[in-house]
């Protein structure tokens, strides 16, 4: 029952694993111009479902609640929109000398400028304890400023404006993102009382999505004899993957920790998680729409597709410690706002 159980959790990590060994064993089926018709099927319908799906399902009511912490959002999202991409590209520098692949070294760049994810990040805050409703807040805000920041960033740092038109960027993700994202919202108030009571799963319908989005794209990969990815090349990666993820969480935690801080420990926990966690479901489509005919999209994706499972693990296993961490923090806290007794003389 156990293993079931971790299987029913796990099963999207799985799936991108299975839809990538399927692809490579019949790749003309996802090809572009193939049977699936993807060019059409993907770069269309299925990305302007996910963010449908991302409309209907946020609840745009419990993100007031957290508006008025500034300070904190002004945090998470200069970190992530700001400092973690220009991080990654002064970093990128260096490991531009040695004989790792470019275009996963381009990969890491991409993870470097994606938003925080709607999902990872809030789960494990609640999971924690800490500051969920500021969690939600970033993760949505997040979300809705990588709309737009995240190909201006994407064209700056990787300089594709050369081959892609940035007008043409643009219109398309507004037609199949900020479009359907509207269309959701707009929806969700008109049966909002059905979604509250039926609790559709939003979630595994976003990631079955997404599956075939990964598929189609290794399906190209691997219907191009040209393209080789090194075992030293991906194994070097995963383990600067979880490098990056470690360093910027202990980066995070000691910013928001320090002693003129105004962050609560719950707040700490938001911070931790919206900071350094990057979203997958928002990144795939844009880099399918950023670099649509780039014969290596694929190997631009493997970090991202790296970078999401490492999330989700690192921040599991790291659960327990943070709420041990958060717990004595808070009575800490309370010990030294109590007032003293006076003293009997």
């Amino acid at each position: 029952m156990g293993l079931l159980e971790r299987l029913r959790k796990e099963w999207f990590i799985l799936g991108i694993v299975l839809v990538i060994a399927v692809a490579r064993l019949e790749p003309g089926v996802g090809v572009k111009g193939g049977p699936l018709k993807p060019e059409i099927t993907i770069t269309y319908i299925a990305v302007s479902a996910i963010f449908f799906n991302s409309g209907l399902s946020l609840k745009t009511e419990e993100l007031t609640s957290a508006l008025m912490h500034v300070k904190l959002h002004l945090f998470v999202q200069i970190f992530t929109l700001v400092f973690f991409p220009t991080a990654i590209w002064v970093f990128l520098q260096l490991l531009s000398i040695t004989p790792i692949n470019e275009w996963l070294l381009k990969g890491l760049q991409t993870v470097g400028c994606m938003p925080p994810p709607v999902s990872s990040a809030v789960i494990l805050t609640k999971a924690v304890g800490g500051n969920e409703a500021a969690a939600i807040f970033n993760s949505a805000f997040g979300s809705f400023l990588g709309i737009v920041i995240t190909p201006l960033l994407l064209l700056l740092f990787l300089g594709s404006s050369s081959s892609v038109p940035f007008t043409s960027i643009f219109s398309q993700l507004f037609m199949t993102v900020v479009v359907p994202l509207i269309i959701g919202q707009i929806v969700r108030r008109y049966i909002k009382d059905w979604l509250e009571r039926k609790k559709p799963p939003f979630g595994a319908i976003s990631s079955c999505v997404l599956l075939m989005i990964i598929y189609t794209t290794f399906c190209d990969t691997f219907a191009n004899p040209n393209i080789d990815l090194d075992k030293f090349s991906l194994i070097i990666i995963v383990f600067i993957i979880f490098s990056v993820q470690m360093s910027f969480m202990f980066l995070t935690f000691l910013f928001s920790t320090r002693n003129n801080s105004t962050f609560t420990p719950a707040d700490t926990v938001a911070i931790v998680f919206c900071s350094t966690h990057k979203s997958l479901t928002l990144g795939i489509p844009m880099l399918k729409i950023v670099f649509s005919g780039y014969e290596h999209l694929s190997l631009i994706s493997v970090p991202l597709l790296i970078y999401h499972p490492a999330q989700i693990l690192l921040g599991s296993l790291l659960v327990p410690t943070i709420k041990s961490w958060m717990v004595s923090r808070q009575k800490a806290l309370k010990l030294t706002r109590q007032p003293k007794a006076p003293v009997k003389v």
